[in-house]
């Protein structure tokens, strides 16, 4: 019974893993196309809207 019980904890906690890389990636994605936004609509005076 117990090693039924482990088994079922580590697919949930697989199925949770899963599903939080899956969200990064999304935010991740999110997040480039507006830094790549950012350089497009970037206004033309020379100045620049990050610091590096």
């Amino acid at each position: 019974m117990g090693i039924i019980l482990l088994a079922l904890l580590l697919a949930l906690l697989f199925v949770g893993l899963g599903f939080a890389v899956h969200l990064l990636w999304i935010v991740a994605v999110i997040f480039f196309i507006a830094w790549v936004a950012g350089f497009a609509f970037r206004s033309g005076s020379g100045t620049r809207w990050y610091r590096w």
